[in-house]
């Protein structure tokens, strides 16, 4: 077992995990003074640098990857950005990006059979008729094994068993605590993303993902007020433990695997659709925002029907649907009302005494610009124009306009989850009649 864990190279103590985080300030640093002597010895300076970034990158998210825990949450945060990434060094850090959406070493046949006699009791086998140990997918905190369960009417169901890893929550908190403190790193890669901010949320917000019965509430929630929708199926809950969650079984694949305009253009258009809807319509119908926008978090259905919503660990309580300051700053912008977007912004301290508003709406172009038209067309050549503005190491001005903006960290959540969902839609090339759904599902946004 012990060499079984060696090889994985996934350190368990809290003094591994944090000196392997603690490593990467010093590898930068180190990379950064040997381009400098390169660029003196004659190289090309715009090759070197392309060439450290991508190196930095290529050891940050396999480093936040191999930690799982809190550093894997993170770079799985930062992943759905990466359409924002500068052109010339986009490749080798979406390669980079991929891994952490896909897949992370899985834990030990015994330490899962450990996990589930702890859970679901000693005779754990029991309620299962098959068990598969080879895990289906790994995520951050947990992976997914594919059983079928037994039932107490007898009848057999194909289910989805999540398990969590061995003192994930303890790790989660560590590393979260860690990263704040190494935010700076991020900045070579999202210069204008407040990484400190997002890190601080993260730690806020996902300490909640440990406990699966809170994960299995929200699921039957969402389960619930979505029973009748159109297009998407949402599994249901089967059984449920702190550090276990058991499923239906949804057969299909990620909708990742349509990124790049991969797939027909209608069922792009008709699966963004889905998308766009249920994030606006959740709140109205169930109270609840899903606050992990990545594309692995919905599967394209195997029998063609729609989208399945899975993995509810990460949600934002809002029972009284989208706070309505917050819909009607975006409303103002989408507007392009810079007058009463200023009056709003400063009289609810959003806005430093120093920015201008004219600024803030150039800024946010990236989330209202959807809402501007009866139908829009996600591409990654309208986010790549997007980060060429915001996301520029040069563009000083948007950058600090980025950062004087200030949000209650409930605001900055749905800002956070509707640019992640920005991102991912233009890489699925859509077209979506996004004005439409907003003014039908968010109140007060249409006047």
């Amino acid at each position: 077992m012990a060499d079984e864990r060696a090889d994985r190279g996934v350190p368990r103590n809290g003094f591994g995990r944090s000196a392997r985080l603690a490593s990467l300030p010093l590898t930068f640093a180190g990379r950064a003074v040997s381009g400098w002597g390169r660029t003196l010895a004659g190289a090309d300076a715009d090759e070197v640098t392309a060439t450290t970034l991508a190196r930095n990158a290529e050891q940050l998210f396999a480093v936040l990857g191999s930690l799982k825990g809190g550093a894997m949450k993170l770079g799985q945060a930062l992943s759905v950005y990466d359409a924002m990434i500068p052109a010339e060094i986009a490749g080798p850090y979406q390669e980079a990006l991929a891994k952490l959406q896909t897949s992370s070493p899985p834990m030990p046949v015994a330490d899962v059979h450990r996990m589930l006699a702890e859970q679901l009791g000693r005779g754990w086998r029991e309620r299962f008729t098959e068990f598969d140990d080879e895990p289906r997918a790994a995520a951050s905190i947990g992976q997914v094994h594919r059983a079928v369960w037994r039932g107490s009417n007898g009848r057999p169901r194909d289910v989805a068993v999540k398990v969590q890893y061995p003192g994930a929550d303890l790790a989660l908190d560590s590393d979260l605590r860690t990263l704040e403190r190494f935010s700076r790193l991020f900045g070579a890669i999202f210069p204008a993303l407040d990484a400190r901010a997002l890190v601080r949320e993260l730690r806020e917000r996902t300490m909640e993902e440990v406990d699966y019965r809170l994960e299995a509430d929200r699921q039957r929630a969402f389960a619930a007020g979505f029973a009748d929708w159109p297009g998407l199926r949402i599994p249901g809950v089967v059984a449920s433990a702190p550090k276990v969650l058991v499923t239906e079984w949804l057969d299909g694949f990620p909708l990742r695997e349509l990124l790049g305009g991969r797939g027909a253009e209608e069922d792009r258009d008709r699966f963004g659709h889905t998308v766009v809807e249920t994030m606006f319509a959740s709140p109205a119908r169930v109270g609840l925002l899903h606050a992990d926008p990545h594309p692995g978090n919905f599967l394209v259905l195997a029998d063609g029907s729609g989208l399945g919503m899975i993995d509810f660990g990460a949600a934002a309580s809002l029972p009284d649907g989208i706070p309505p300051v917050l819909v009607r700053i975006l409303g103002l912008t989408a507007e392009q009302d810079a007058e009463g977007l200023d009056r709003l912004l400063r009289a609810e301290g959003f806005l430093a005494p120093g920015a201008e508003t004219a600024d803030v709406l150039r800024w946010v172009g990236a989330l209202a610009d959807p809402l501007r038209v009866e139908k829009f067309h996600f591409t990654e050549e309208w986010i790549a124009r997007q980060g060429a503005r915001v996301a520029n190491p040069t563009n000083r001005a948007y950058r600090d306009t980025g950062r004087a903006l200030s949000f209650p960290p409930e605001y900055a959540l749905v800002m956070r989850v509707l640019s992640g969902w920005m991102n991912i839609l233009a890489r699925l090339d859509c077209t979506v009649a996004a004005r439409g759904l907003v003014e039908r599902w968010v109140p007060g946004f249409a006047g």
